[in-house]
């Protein structure tokens, strides 16, 4: 078994794998961007290496730093956790080069399943059900508008090759939609994969999302832990998952139809460690979608029901150990539902909301299990994914797991963000859930999101002024660690660490506050932006007429990219946007003048 793991990733995933690594005596270390000088996991963990800034590119997929740390702590391997660089093929032969070990499939598995069309490809000749569509990448709009008349038929679904997360996946409804989403996926595959690549599927309308989870070890054993069904997602990213599906939805031969699947496809690529093949599952038709090659946010409805810890069974997979289960060995028992408490306005149409935490109480009791990565005076920042916890509960059965979540929802507190728990708490007493359907014309349904509204309006965290002579607190690294100091005088915030909040996006200080509050605060012509993060791409041109709806901007924010629209119909008087630049929450997107109407005389 190893002695000590380097984990790099950061959040609730981090903290996870400390857990585990705890209970197998294991040392463990962290690496933290600039921005996360005082995260939980860092603080959590035996050693602490700063790898970067705070943008992911230059931290956390940062892959010469990160060797740097293992190297500087004696780490024996690493463990990505999920997202950043835990499917980079790249990466895990860098390790190899270097002789540490990568707790995850071999690169040569990352790599076939990588990129989804020669997984698809693959799958296909090993006798694995796919979605009707191209093994191949499309390489032009004129060619995916050809394949779509000729072969598919619409709707059709574009996808980046190298796309997951909900990244990277467009819908055609119609012919006049196609070049829109051919481009906006590749967009966003470029954007946040380096891959611009992408090809066709058929497009399911209202399928069921169900997963199974796979643990395969060096030895050529390889078993599946049963299904998970994650049918309710927004903007195709998933909001809730249980395990196992609703017993009339997937039944045992369907269970075991998936499970064989799921070996089989694990087995095609000589697959090690944990991992999950994802499925569309409608009329009765499975349909292998693609392949994760980690450990995903939601194996913990799974470890509920099994009572197996997968990422020790993954950890100790890596070190050559056998799996200490075998098939007949896994029973699913009871029921489990997890939600993911996001930083998310759901009435705002999921808009991110980053910003501090500030009082923060977790619920307890029978079968709740809570997987966070932040606590009362936290940071949920822009810069990375809006999840604050995930929410995991067990009971005997789905509908007594039901009250069990919606117990401990009210039993969550979280001030100073608007979050995913009014929305939890709306779609669980729902007759929608209790008959398990997708929810899909819920989270269609505007007027009944925004019923979803907290009752008591969310007071943001707001730190005093700039000017003001204070008792501040402060933190001061010293070899990895952070020490706790108070200062009398001033407000001051070096570079990167921010006086009892954390800094504004891109570098934006207190003094912007005021100016933010005064753009928010003007009058009903005005656009706000509703989110922090950065401006994508403006569509709309000042002097330009809109309706109501119109889309006049796309800001992208905590990986998401957010469409703004017009508030009403007029004339764009002024266009405060401006491409490429930082924008905070309430600061002027575009002032919309009403047309004059002559009044008859």
């Amino acid at each position: 078994m190893f002695r000590k793991i380097l984990i790099a990733n950061r959040g609730e995933i981090a903290i996870r794998i400390m857990r585990a690594c705890e209970e197998l005596g294991i040392a463990t270390v962290a690496v933290y961007s600039e921005l996360d000088r005082d995260a939980l996991h860092v603080k959590r963990a035996d050693e602490a290496y700063l790898i970067g800034p705070a943008s992911p590119a230059e931290s956390y997929l940062n892959v010469d730093n990160i060797v740097k740390a293992v190297r500087e702590s004696g780490a024996e391997a690493v463990h990505p956790g999920y997202g950043f660089l835990s499917e980079n093929a790249p990466f895990v032969e860098r390790l190899e080069a270097e002789g540490i070990t990568f707790i995850g499939p071999p690169a040569s598995a990352i790599d076939a399943m990588g990129s989804k069309t020669k997984a698809r490809d693959l799958m296909k000749k090993a006798g694995v059900p796919i979605v009707p569509g191209t093994t191949e990448a499309v390489d032009t709009y004129e060619d995916a508008l050809r394949i779509a008349h000729e072969e598919i038929g619409f709707p059709v679904a574009v996808k980046a090759a190298s796309g997951g997360g909900g990244k990277g996946f467009r819908v055609a409804l119609t012919e006049d939609k196609l070049q829109e989403a051919f481009e906006g996926a590749s967009r966003e595959g470029v954007k946040f994969f380096s891959d611009g690549t992408v090809y066709l599927e058929r497009y399911l309308p209202n399928p069921r999302h169900v997963e199974v989870q796979i643990i395969a070890d060096q030895h050529g054993n390889c078993i599946h832990l049963g299904e998970r069904d994650c049918s309710i997602q927004r903007r195709h990213q998933k909001l809730i998952e249980e395990a196992p599906a609703p017993p009339w939805v997937v039944d045992e031969e369907m269970r075991a139809r998936i499970g064989e699947i799921g070996i089989n496809a694990a087995k095609a690529v000589n697959y090690v460690g944990a991992g999950t093949i994802e499925g569309m599952l409608q009329d009765g038709e499975y349909f292998f979608l693609e392949m994760n090659t980690r450990v995903q946010v939601e194996h913990c409805v799974t470890e509920a029901v099994t009572g197996i810890d997968i990422v020790k069974q993954g950890i100790k997979a890596a070190a050559g150990l056998p799996l200490d289960y075998q098939q007949e060995d896994v029973v699913l028992r009871g029921h489990a539902i997890e939600a993911r408490i996001n930083a998310e306005s759901a009435p705002m149409n999921f808009a991110p909301t980053p910003g501090e935490i500030g009082a923060y109480l977790e619920p307890t009791g029978p079968g709740v299990r809570v997987d966070s990565g932040v606590g009362a005076g936290g940071i949920v920042s822009p810069a990375y994914d809006p999840m604050v916890s995930k929410l995991i509960v067990w009971d005997a059965d789905r509908e007594q797991a039901t009250q069990r979540m919606l117990r401990a929802l009210s039993e969550y507190k979280i001030e100073g963000l608007t979050t995913l728990i009014p929305f939890h708490q709306a779609i669980f007493a729902t007759q929608n859930w209790a008959e398990a359907s997708t929810c899909t014309e819920l989270l269609e349904d505007k007027d009944w999101l925004k019923s979803t509204a907290p009752v008591d309006p969310v007071v943001p965290i707001q730190s005093d002024d700039e000017d003001e002579t204070v008792v501040r607190d402060y933190q001061v690294e010293v070899s990895g660690r952070l020490f706790d100091v108070k200062v009398h005088g001033a407000a001051f915030a070096p570079v990167g660490v921010a006086a009892g909040a954390a800094p504004a996006a891109n570098g934006a200080g207190k003094k912007k506050r005021s100016e933010r509050k005064k753009a928010a605060g003007a009058g009903a012509d005005d656009l706000p932006s509703p989110i922090q993060g950065n401006m994508w791409k403006v569509v709309a041109q000042e002097g330009q007429e809109v309706a109501e709806g119109d889309l006049i901007c796309i800001i992208e924010a905590m990986k998401m990219e957010n469409e703004i629209t017009a508030h009403k119909s007029g004339t764009i008087a002024t266009l405060a946007a401006k491409e490429g630049e930082a924008i905070n929450t309430g600061d002027l997107i575009a002032t919309i003048k009403s047309p004059v109407v002559a009044e008859a005389e």
